[in-house]
């Protein structure tokens, strides 16, 4: 995929993560994966597939009669993608509100806290360069 993020339906979150952990694959394995939290069927698995494969987040091969399915796209760039959906959708593009909201309303530690200060560091070091 050339574009460096993807936005995911919830349904494709699904559709991707077992794609991530088996892929290869075939549709009736990712199947098996989703069908006792999601109820899906087979049809609907296939669908869900195919159309993530004309979207460009996964690729299709055929071999004999089977379909095999690898994903395009990266946990970084799916990740990316949903980040900068929320950003946009929920905070008009404001980065700063955004992690106001994660850091008041998610339990940081003073090793996660750390980190944090660390890449501002880094980030501000390369911004005068």
């Amino acid at each position: 995929m050339s574009r460096s993020t993807v936005e995911l339906t919830e349904s494709e979150w699904s559709v991707i993560k077992a794609v991530w952990e088996n892929e290869p694959c075939t549709a009736p394995v990712i199947r098996e994966k989703l069908f006792l939290p999601t109820g899906w069927t087979y049809s609907t698995v296939r669908t869900l597939m195919d159309r993530m494969v004309v979207k460009g987040v996964l690729k299709a091969r055929k071999e004999g009669k089977l379909t095999i399915y690898q994903s395009v796209v990266t946990r970084a760039q799916a990740q990316r993608g949903e980040l900068f959906y929320t950003l946009k959708h929920a905070f008009n593009g404001a980065l700063t509100p955004m992690v106001q909201c994660l850091l008041e309303n998610h339990q940081l530690d003073a090793k996660e806290l750390g980190k944090l200060e660390s890449l501002i560091k880094a980030k501000r070091k390369s911004a005068k360069k």
